[in-house]
């Protein structure tokens, strides 16, 4: 997960936005990221330049929400297990709207929208799942959930810019895909990868 490593310099960020919420329920600004992954897949797949760069900027509400429910959550004392439990169903929703969106889009073949889908559903089982079995939740490996949508925000942007209205399909032979389908198809390897390197780094430690 290459964004830990700057996980401080979002805090700083982050913190100040968190005390100003402190009067709204961290569970409401969990819906509300969920509200915004809509509206992102719903863009992705009207598709064109406007759209796109209105689902990009969805995509960093929903990120930016779900930093924050869990910070508010914290300082107001209000953090419960009912509320992780919450946020990490509303996370998955999310995660299937926004890259939906995409894989019933011009801009991406549907077998491998799905792909990209199992991928990242996947990755966050595993991760859960360790913890279920009593170990550790595991938030490592590749391609963490924070990464991913930075990888989705620059390509919705590199779409819109360079071919957003996906005429041209960038690659060879077999292999020519939009913008946002190389970024599926990123998802695809990366997230099936990540969530093998948790499966396999649980199984070593219950062992």
């Amino acid at each position: 997960m290459v964004l830990d490593a700057y996980r401080h310099l979002a805090d700083a960020v982050l913190d100040p936005l968190a005390e100003r919420l402190e009067r709204f329920s961290p569970d409401a600004i969990s819906w509300l990221a969920l509200v915004c992954a809509f509206a992102a897949g719903a863009f992705f797949y009207f598709g064109g330049g406007t759209y796109l760069l209105v689902g990009a900027l969805f995509v960093f509400l929903n990120a930016l929400f779900d930093a924050l429910d869990g910070k508010v959550a914290k300082r107001t004392g209000r953090a419960s297990s009912r509320g992780d439990f919450l946020d990490h169903v509303l996370d998955r929703y999310a995660d299937v709207l926004m890259l939906g969106g995409i894989a019933i889009s011009p801009y991406c073949p549907p077998w491998l929208g799905l792909l990209a889908i199992i991928g990242v559903l996947l990755t966050s089982y595993m991760g859960t799942q360790a913890q279920a079995v009593g170990a550790k939740r595991d938030y490592g490996g590749l391609l963490g959930r924070a990464d991913r949508l930075v990888i989705l925000i620059l390509a919705a942007l590199l779409q819109s810019g360079l071919d957003p209205n996906a005429h041209v399909a960038i690659g060879a032979g077999a292999l020519t895909l939009t913008v946002l389908g190389w970024a599926m198809a990123l998802f695809a390897f990366l997230g099936n990868v990540t969530a093998l390197q948790r499966a396999v780094a649980t199984w070593r430690r219950l062992s």
